[in-house]
């Protein structure tokens, strides 16, 4: 009985050791930069937005070692936003070529972006 009984403590001590898996991206402090740029609007909002999306690009911790879905698209639209379209256009592209999947939608904000610039 004492065996079963110890034995139950180690496995819950072991099991409660383990380590939590990592996370498939690293996004930072996007989710409460982004908040409030939308909340105010202001230059020091943006600039900490841009010096996020800067770092989650520069370097991903996530098991998957690669930009998560949407950083490359936002960042591309932020950057156009602010008048710099060739590199925000590179930015929405480069979103189409990790994640394909957004090639309908993106592209629409590609041709969107194209059609406003050449008018």
């Amino acid at each position: 009985m004492k065996t079963i009984f110890a034995f139950s403590l180690l496995a819950l001590i072991l099991t409660g050791c383990a380590a939590a898996p990592k996370p498939l991206y690293s996004w930072g402090d996007y989710q409460e930069r982004s908040y409030n740029y939308i909340k105010e609007e202001n230059t020091k909002s943006l600039e900490t937005l841009i010096e996020t999306y800067e770092k989650i690009i520069s370097k991903q911790t996530g098991s998957r070692k690669t930009v998560p879905p949407g950083i490359y698209a936002d960042y591309g639209y932020l950057l156009y936003k602010q008048g710099k379209t060739q590199e925000g256009l590179a930015f929405l592209n480069k979103e189409i070529a990790l994640y394909p999947e957004s090639t309908v939608f993106i592209s629409r904000i590609i041709k969107n972006i194209q059609n406003e610039e050449n008018n």
